[in-house]
């Protein structure tokens, strides 16, 4: 049972592991997945499983391409405003962490940078083998096997399975030369 100053409030649903109190029956079987690690919530386009509805739901702006939070400056949007407060900060020029390998600042702390140095690629494709140090550069790979070309040409509508394929084609409606890599 907790109290406050004006009102005792009764807490009958009590984690067995950590005794922490709830109001609600709901409200404990969430805490609960943070000991089971259970992930009852699917995204059905891509297969990534969460503990909470509401994170399946912002998960889903990604697929959905809702992308709310818009920079003033460079017009990028984001789906999360986390994401859009790490990016102003290019913005300011602010880079309060450095990398104490190479010097390079950076925004926010250089964990994934760090893996330039050390070589390490967590993220390995289940399909291929092939490895990468980033969750999101693997997700792109992921295209190569699944056809997926979310990138499609309004001028011609050609897809692509990549932004960069997107942006080398593009070249060829404003009649510049594509870059050759050597």
């Amino acid at each position: 049972m907790l109290t406050d100053q004006f009102h005792t409030i009764e807490s009958p649903f009590t984690c067995k592991q950590y005794g922490k109190s709830f109001t609600q029956k709901g409200s404990l079987n969430k805490h609960i997945r943070i000991h089971t690690g259970e992930k009852p919530y699917t995204c059905k386009q891509c297969g990534n499983s969460f503990s909470q509805q509401g994170n399946l739901d912002r998960h889903m702006k990604i697929h959905n391409r809702e992308k709310s939070n818009r920079s003033p400056q460079s017009g990028k949007s984001f789906s999360q405003s986390g994401n859009l407060e790490v990016h102003q900060k290019i913005h300011t020029t602010e880079s309060p962490f450095t990398c104490q390998r190479c010097g390079k600042g950076f925004t926010q702390k250089g964990r994934i940078h760090m893996r330039i140095h050390t070589g390490e690629r967590p993220y390995t494709c289940k399909l291929c083998g092939k490895s990468f140090n980033q969750k999101g550069i693997l997700n792109k790979h992921m295209t190569i096997h699944t056809g997926e070309k979310p990138y499609t040409c309004k001028q011609c509508g050609n897809s692509f399975g990549q932004k960069g394929s997107l942006d080398r084609h593009m070249k060829i409606h404003n009649r510049e030369k594509p870059n050759r890599s050597p």
